[in-house]
């Protein structure tokens, strides 16, 4: 070592900081590299993105080279700056050398490139990995050693190796979509939040409610069916003898009615039988995800609600479940949300009491219960035990609730008003 000169020390202690901060980049670089997006590149055909992607699948062999490449370029490092301080200061030099190597070190081959390599994990992940490649050929003999003693001591420790899974619960894909920013449009994040959100939310809380439903009874006077058909304000009606509870016949297509209609010598109650379509049913509590599945395995678009005493509760069909993820179809009859609630001067508002909870909370952030009833008018009667009279109030929440109008056993309006909370004394 007397015999280097000083010069081709230097250059020899500047190369081995060069390759330090080269081997912690490329740790932080492939680390923090998105992996979804690593992998998008890769099926793309990116070579580098290809080579990362291998290299992270067995992140421990990765892990293994990059530190025993590290860590001999440091050992060697401070060997050399041992020698030039020595050279330079004498005895005094070790200490000289060790101080200014560690200060060199931790800025030039620590802190700055894996600052770079944080910011731009990708391009340093991907240049990494055409060199990190060879190299693993090269010292595979020495890794695969170093990780026979690693898993050794594991088994002597009792540690066990939990593989972690890549892929995504739906409260991380739920937070990606909500830091997408400008690369999503506040549209397209909406319905992938609805999409994500189908799982939560059941067939009970959309569906159209047992009363709401347009029925016909096969029994009724010929000429009052005649008269439904013509006033339906459904494509679709259920078609039922006595009881729709206790024998449905199926769903007819008013659309197919009126092509019967054409032919009067054909046109009868038994016609009429023979054209509806098999009726499809949906046990409550289904959630919307499965449901939407289970339209498409079944090539239905429309379903009854049952209970598990095979009651019908509701209405459901394809379209309301579209709803959730798209929003409102200007096409539907029903009234929708924005028709149910009129703002009054005062703050205050007139609800109507077929208006939907899980509607309302959406658009007003309230944080009514939902398990019970589905309706307002529900709310109030799940609240009250008993059919209110016109003037009764009640709290629920945190909203003073008036009953403005009750027929046919149901609240028909109520005058909503938020109450302030009360000042608390000091």
């Amino acid at each position: 070592m007397d015999s280097i000169p000083l010069s081709t020390l230097f250059i020899t202690l500047i190369i081995l900081l060069i390759l330090s901060a080269y081997f912690s980049s490329s740790e932080t670089g492939l680390l923090s590299a998105n992996r979804y997006r690593m992998r998008f590149l890769a099926e793309k055909g990116h070579k580098g993105a290809k080579k990362a992607e291998k290299l992270l699948k067995k992140t421990d062999i990765l892990l293994s080279l990059i530190l025993i490449c590290n860590n001999l370029v440091n050992i060697s490092a401070s060997a050399i700056a041992t020698i030039i301080g020595m050279r330079l200061y004498g005895d005094m030099g070790v200490a000289i050398a060790t101080g200014a190597l560690t200060f060199a070190m931790l800025i030039f081959a620590e802190i700055f490139p894996k600052t770079i390599a944080a910011l731009y994990p990708e391009k340093v992940a991907f240049l990494s990995s055409h060199i990190l490649t060879p190299l693993l050929k090269i010292f595979s003999p020495i890794v695969f050693l170093m990780n026979l003693i690693i898993r050794g001591l594991m088994k002597l420790f009792r540690v066990k190796n939990e593989q972690k899974t890549s892929s995504l619960s739906t409260e991380e894909l739920r937070a990606i979509v909500n830091q997408s920013g400008h690369f999503i449009p506040s549209a397209h994040q909406e319905m992938l939040l609805s999409i994500l959100d189908l799982e939560k939310v059941t067939v009970d809380d959309i569906m159209v409610p047992r009363n709401d439903i347009g029925g016909i009874d096969i029994d009724d006077d010929w000429k009052a069916i005649m008269r439904q058909l013509n006033h339906s304000a459904h494509s679709k009606v259920v078609l039922y003898k006595e009881s729709m509870d206790e024998n449905v016949l199926g769903i007819l297509r008013v659309r197919e009615a009126y092509r019967l209609m054409l032919d009067k010598n054909e046109f009868s109650k038994e016609t009429l039988i023979r054209a509806v379509d098999e009726a499809y049913f949906i046990p409550e509590g289904t959630p919307l995800n499965a449901q939407l599945l289970n339209f498409r395995s079944k090539k239905e678009r429309i379903g009854l609600v049952v209970d598990e005493y095979s009651d019908i509760k509701g209405l459901v069909t394809l379209e309301d479940i579209l709803e959730e993820i798209v929003g409102e179809f200007t096409t539907s009859t029903a009234p929708s949300i924005d028709e149910e609630v009129t703002q009054q001067s005062d703050g205050s508002m007139i609800i109507e009491g077929s208006a939907n909870i899980r509607d309302l909370n959406k658009l007003f952030d309230w944080h009514l219960d939902t398990d019970e009833a589905r309706t307002f008018n529900g709310l109030i009667l799940e609240h009250l035990e008993e059919i209110p009279e016109e003037g009764t109030e009640c709290e629920i929440n945190g909203l003073k609730i008036t009953i403005l109008e009750v027929a046919d056993n149901m609240v028909k309006q109520a005058k909503v008003e938020k109450i302030s909370p009360t000042k608390q004394p000091e």
